[in-house]
Formats: C-alpha cells, sequence, structure tokens
C-alpha cells in the first residue's frame, strides 16, 4: 500500500428534521449575515426553504439570496453572486441543494477574496483562502458536501473543469434523507450513477489495497442495493439514508486512500458532454460514457476488472460484467448510449476536442484525443 495523508474536517449531522439546526450552527460559529445560494426553486416547494429561513431568524442570522443556479453551474453566475457577497458584505455562504448548488457556493467562497477565480481552475492553484461555506445538501450525488473541490462550466471556453483547496472543505454539512423522498426518480438515479462512478474512478487502480478496494466493494453494492429499493418504494426511509450517507463515502477521501488520487478520465471525458449539452445530466453522461471507458482500457489492470466483475456483479468477465452494469442502469431508467442522448457520430470530433482541452487524461491508461474518439464510439 501507497503511503497517504488523509484529512477531512467537515461536520456532518444526519438525519431526520435536522433542517432547523442550522441557525443554531451559524450562531454559534459567531456569524451574523450569510450569502444564501439556491438553484430554481424547488426548495421553496418541498419545505426546506421555509425551514431554513426560520431557523435562521429564531438565531439572529440575516441571510442575502441568490437564487438560479442551474444543472452544470455557470462560472457567470459564480461572478454574479461573488459580487453580492461582497457587496452584502456577507461572512459565510450557504449553499442548499444539491452539488450544483455546492459547487457553486464554493466557488462563490473563493471569488470573494479573488475576482479572478477562474485561475484556480486554470493554473491548479489550491485555494487556500475562501469564505466559510456551509451545506443543506437536498441532492445526494457528487458528494461535494465533504470535499475541497468543485466543477464549473466556463460559459465562453466551454471549459467544463475542476479546482480544489484546503479553504473549500464545507464546516457543516446537514443532511437530512427525508428531504429527498420528494426528487424525481431520474435525479435519484443520476445521484446513485454518480456515486458509483465516483468510486470506480479509484477502484480500477488498485492493486494491493485491500482494505480500501473491499470498502469500495461494499458501498457500490449498497448504493445498487438500495437503489434498487427505492424503485420500488421512493419512500423507503432506510434506504434513501443508506444511499445518502454512501454517496457522501464515495467522494470523501475514503473511497480513494492510497489509489494515486483516482483516474478521472471519465469524468472529463462526460464533462465534455455536458459542457457542450448542458440539458444532458452528469450522472446521465456518466452512465454512457463509464461502461465504453471500462470496455477500453479493460486490458491495463485485467486482475482488477475481473475482481470487479466477479465482486459486483457474479460475472465471470468483465465483458460479462460491463453488460450487467449496463443492464442495471437500463433497469433504472437510465440511459446508455449517446444515441439515447440524442448525440451522434457527427458530434465525437467536437467532444473530443473539448476534452482535449483538458491535455491527457487518466491513470490506469494514459489517454488523448484519439482514444477519447474511441471511447465516444464505444458510447454510441
Amino acid at each position: 500500500m501507497e503511503n497517504f495523508n488523509f484529512y477531512n474536517p467537515t461536520h456532518i449531522i444526519f438525519g431526520k428534521n435536522t433542517v432547523s439546526k442550522i441557525g443554531r450552527e451559524l450562531k454559534a460559529a459567531g456569524l451574523q449575515k450569510v450569502l444564501l445560494i439556491a438553484g430554481k426553486g424547488s426548495i421553496k416547494n418541498n419545505g426546506v426553504y421555509e425551514a431554513v429561513i426560520a431557523s435562521l431568524k429564531a438565531h439572529g442570522i440575516a441571510a442575502s439570496e441568490y437564487w438560479g443556479v442551474r444543472p452544470n453551474p455557470l462560472l457567470s453566475n459564480v461572478n454574479e453572486a461573488a459580487e453580492l457577497a461582497r457587496k452584502e458584505e456577507v461572512q459565510a455562504i450557504l449553499a442548499v441543494g444539491g452539488g450544483s448548488v455546492i459547487d457553486s457556493a464554493k466557488t462563490v467562497a473563493a471569488a470573494f477574496y479573488n475576482e479572478n477565480v477562474w485561475e484556480y481552475f486554470e493554473k491548479s492553484t489550491p485555494v487556500t483562502k475562501a469564505l466559510p461555506l456551509y451545506i443543506i445538501l437536498t441532492i445526494s450525488a457528487t458528494g461535494s458536501e465533504m470535499n475541497p473541490g468543485a466543477v464549473i462550466t466556463h460559459d465562453e471556453q466551454k471549459k467544463k473543469w475542476a479546482f480544489h483547496g484546503p479553504a473549500l472543505f464545507p464546516k457543516i454539512s446537514i443532511i437530512d434523507p427525508e428531504i429527498q423522498m420528494s426528487l424525481p426518480w431520474r435525479q435519484t438515479v443520476n445521484g446513485a450513477i454518480d456515486a458509483l462512478s465516483h468510486i470506480m474512478e479509484y477502484y480500477f487502480l488498485g492493486h494491493d489495497e485491500e482494505t480500501t478496494i473491499a470498502i469500495d466493494e461494499a458501498l457500490m453494492n449498497s448504493i445498487i442495493k438500495v437503489t434498487d429499493i427505492l424503485q420500488k418504494n421512493e419512500k423507503d426511509y432506510a434506504a434513501r439514508a443508506s444511499l445518502a450517507w454512501a454517496a457522501t463515502l464515495a467522494l470523501n477521501g475514503i473511497s480513494g486512500i492510497a489509489l494515486k488520487n483516482g483516474d478521472w478520465a471519465s469524468h472529463m471525458i462526460e464533462h465534455a458532454i455536458s459542457a457542450l449539452h448542458p440539458h444532458i445530466a452528469h450522472g446521465e453522461g456518466l452512465a454512457v460514457i463509464f461502461p465504453a471507458w471500462l470496455k477500453y482500457t479493460s486490458s491495463a489492470n485485467p486482475a482488477q476488472y475481473k475482481r470487479y466483475a466477479e465482486k459486483l456483479w457474479n460475472a465471470a468477465d468483465i465483458d460479462e460484467g460491463i453488460a450487467k452494469l449496463k443492464a442495471k442502469y437500463r433497469q433504472w431508467g437510465a440511459p446508455v448510449s449517446l444515441k439515447e442522448l440524442g448525440l451522434t457520430a457527427e458530434d465525437i470530433p467536437a467532444l473530443a476536442d473539448n476534452a482535449a482541452m483538458a491535455g491527457k487524461l487518466g491513470q490506469v491508461k494514459i489517454l488523448d484525443r484519439e482514444d477519447f474518439i474511441a471511447i465516444y464510439k464505444l458510447a454510441l
């Protein structure tokens, strides 16, 4: 096993009726004014917004608000929100939403002190100064509630890139699985696929890291099991809670210990899809790309790919494992081909060009533009 450092300072408050605790926590931190960042209004329909505002008022916390964060969030919206944060002289950022809202909030927190926040993305410079972040999670998928990274799309350049830094760890994240019961099934599925994909980004670098690999297998099997349960009963609290916690653990550092920081080629290859076609959800794109990536790279670490097939799918080899993975995604109602996303072979060169802006990708197998094209073709 390789040497590693593990650090995660985020305080998780998990369970039913926990949203109302946010005011108390902000007051205990000595905060008086926050910028609340949210999406397009769903939190006003499920009671979350009302509970948050009531808790803030009860503890004397003032809040300015920025609304309108969309899936595959944009740099232009981040800059608007950061300008508002500076104007209102807020002391912290409160994200109420899913991964897109949280990633936007992290970028706003960094942009508060650096108006040219995109330079963190371009230079891969870790962020060391940002406003403190507080999270109320409404969709379990990205794991952004317990990690120091974020993904944003540059509107003009069409770059969907990531940045990170120790200052971006949320101080507190509240996860109430009960408020996720009203999610459309499509969003639950996309979250499950995103979480599975995060674990798989690490898993196939495995060699002798038995403990981390065993944890990853348990997490993936849990996600599959409880998503099957939720497909039959979306109100099953135990399954909903298990999925929420597994999605957090999938990208809070635990699943990648001693696994070389992960591969991440599949994510970047997918990012090209949702950067150029933002109506396509990230989880849907991953459902299409990951099986194709598995097929294309399976000779790079054959023992680990065989183990995946056996442990996850009770399959004899990786080809059968991939077939069962795609069958499971189809069962859940997810797309498994570019055609199902409305894309054709004519779209592939532009997708490959976009992915190639980030340079060569991957660690399981180093990939360049020609490899991207081959993977997109497998995904057709």
